[in-house]
């Protein structure tokens, strides 16, 4: 598999690189050459996730790996289903927070975790990653344990909900957790400066397991092709689907899904407050606010990572930026639509109820929609509660990390502080 940096198409890497660099240089993201299409799209569609998958990642990772090995990693990484649920007529959601951690992002940390040990070679590997909610979780659990493997995770103090704190800042062991007086925006600055800082990335083996890592956006292709198998033929040749976006990295592995010939008929990307992306589409001009915080923090995000990899795929594949579907709701707005679901009988949270809303309000007749729910209502427990005026029990997984105490330490938005926090 080759891949090129976006940023500076001259340099090149094959995967096993792309996945121990994380970024490349002038914190370029690592994108493949070519893309292939896969023809046996009904043949895919009727086999287990597992087995797909393990067919999918193959077509598109070749033959750099072999293939009982990535089968291997497949099946180790891929223990938990993706249920589509119907919520209303013609609505459908896929649950993608039945995984260990109760978000989406244990697709691709786990996937992740399983890459790194095949390619990683020799010498030890620093884990650096932000997180605004869900990847701290994913990534943590993926990783804990690992042999000569350290993981240092940030994020905005105050910012994430107290369980999702609760989930990854109770390890210890090979796990660091740091707590940024500041927002998701400047976490994820903190991170580019050290993968920019040669000397650092040298002394103590930088990587990323954010959705910049490739391997992590790989991994969350599977599970549209997961989807579309649950739906009916008719269902699926008018398929919209609704993403909740805030670094774009769910958006560009179905976008990819797309293009390896999944039929999705578009694709809308669904934001809170901080709707850097539908403005843009609206107006054409990149004007990215100071991110606020919402009911939906981990789409707090103002300055997209993954933005630059979804305008090379609709440039590479000639689609127009105009076909990608976007909205924005308020806080207020979100409350609406938690309740308008709950009360067709289904329970979500908040960035699941922005993706159905947003779904619904440009859904046109004839079409399927699916919106995408990345994680468990219970991992914002006080607010669901609040808004429903429900009591919300807390699944086991929560539950003995919420009697835990916090492990975590506090920093300011400081890159000297950080770089000798590192490299302690």
């Amino acid at each position: 598999m080759n891949l090129y940096n976006i940023k500076h198409p001259e340099e090149q890497v094959n995967f096993a690189q792309a996945v121990r660099q994380g970024l490349g240089k002038d914190q370029g993201l690592f994108f493949p050459q070519i893309i292939p299409t896969l023809e046996n799209i009904d043949e895919l569609l009727a086999l287990p996730l597992v087995e797909r998958s393990q067919k999918i990642l193959g077509a598109i990772i070749g033959d750099e790996i072999p293939t009982d090995k990535l089968n291997a990693m497949v099946k180790n990484a891929f223990t938990f289903p993706a249920p589509v649920e119907k919520v209303e007529e013609g609505v459908y959601a896929l649950e993608l927070f039945h995984g260990p951690t109760l978000a989406f992002k244990d697709f691709g940390g786990r996937f992740m975790a399983q890459a790194l040990a095949a390619v990683r070679g020799d010498g030890k590997i620093t884990i650096l990653t932000a997180t605004s909610g869900d990847t701290g979780a994913a990534v943590a659990h993926a990783f804990y344990g690992l042999e000569n493997i350290d993981v240092v995770i940030l994020y905005p103090k105050g910012k994430i909900s107290p369980l999702q704190e609760k989930l990854f800042c109770t390890l210890g062991g090979n796990i660091r957790t740091v707590a940024i007086n500041a927002d998701f925006d400047a976490c994820q600055a903190l991170v580019k400066q050290a993968f920019d800082d040669a000397e650092l990335r040298q002394a103590i083996g930088l990587n990323s397991a954010n959705s910049i890592n490739i391997s992590r956006l790989l991994a969350q292709i599977c599970y549209y092709f997961e989807a579309a198998a649950q739906l009916s033929p008719a269902e699926r040749q008018n398929l919209v689907v609704s993403v909740p976006s805030g670094n774009f990295g769910n958006l560009t592995a179905g976008l990819i899904a797309k293009t390896l010939g999944l039929p999705i008929k578009r694709f809308i990307a669904s934001t809170n407050a901080n709707d850097t992306v539908p403005r843009y589409l609206k107006s054409g001009e990149w004007s990215p606010n100071a991110t606020v915080a919402t009911l939906s923090n981990a789409m707090d995000v103002s300055r997209p990572n993954n933005w630059p990899r979804v305008e090379a795929l609709f440039k590479r594949n000639g689609w127009a930026l105009s076909e990608l579907g976007a909205g924005a709701l308020t806080d207020v707005e979100t409350e609406d639509a938690l309740k308008v679901q709950y009360a067709k009988g289904y329970l979500c949270e908040p960035h699941g109820a922005i993706a159905y809303q947003v779904l619904k309000d440009q859904l046109q007749a004839g079409e399927t929609g699916l919106f995408l729910c990345t994680a468990h209502p219970a991992k914002f427990k006080e607010s669901v509660e609040r808004i429903l005026n429900i009591e919300l029990p807390l699944p086991e997984a929560l539950d003995k990390h919420n009697k835990l105490p916090l492990l975590s330490d506090e920093m300011d938005a400081d890159f000297a502080q950080l770089r000798a926090y590192l490299l302690k």
